[in-house]
């Protein structure tokens, strides 16, 4: 039972060796990035840069190369794109421009120049030009309409209300009866053919 009880002794004080090692770890860290002042990459010069980043210039680098320390967010925007002009330019597959993507196109273009552009769509009323349009086709008739003399309303002389029958009362039926025809299902319908005898 000692031989167990020391296994798991040992592994929880391996445990809190590791965990007491990540703590001092980046507190070094912490303070080493606290000592030192940020750099400002964009007023180095380009050789200080890459130097600085541990990065080969991207002017070098041909196909088969690894571009992606170039796509640090550290690393400056014009030293990133320089990277990725060379990416295109050693491997053709890359640079082919054909058209068939859908980022290729610039929607905004139209946008931009012309501000909103109008609709005759409302919301809850639709298309208001086709509303305006079948009213307009519909105005004229109602003004002749307007202008037909109106047609005389029948004289009601003499209305006789009709006389309301009186309820009928009808012998109670054998529910018994109808309850038993209700609950036998029909039986089903079977298929028939006919074949002529004379046919073959």
């Amino acid at each position: 039972m000692t031989a167990v009880a020391s296994f798991f002794a040992r592994r929880l004080a391996g445990l809190r060796a590791e965990a007491e090692a990540e703590a001092e770890a980046t507190r070094a860290a912490d303070v080493a990035t606290s000592e030192a002042p940020p750099i400002d990459l964009d007023a180095l010069p380009e050789e200080e840069v890459l130097r600085l980043l541990d990065l080969p210039d991207p002017d070098t680098l041909h196909a088969g190369d690894d571009f992606t320390a170039f796509m640090a967010k550290t690393v400056p925007a014009y030293l990133r794109k320089r990277a990725l002009r060379t990416l295109w330019r050693s491997n053709p597959v890359l640079a082919c421009v054909d058209g068939l993507n859908d980022y290729d196109d610039d929607y905004l273009a139209m946008a931009r120049d012309q501000g909103p552009f109008e609709t005759s769509y409302q919301v809850g009323k639709g298309l208001l030009k086709h509303i305006e349009r079948i009213a307009a086709q519909s105005a004229p008739t109602e003004e002749t309409a307007d202008t037909v003399a109106p047609v005389a309303e029948p004289a009601q002389d003499d209305v006789q209300t009709p006389e309301v029958p009186q309820p009928v009362a009808y012998a109670e039926a054998d529910t018994e009866a109808d309850a038993q025809s209700h609950d036998i299902p029909p039986a089903p319908r079977r298929m028939r053919f006919a074949f002529d005898e004379g046919a073959t």
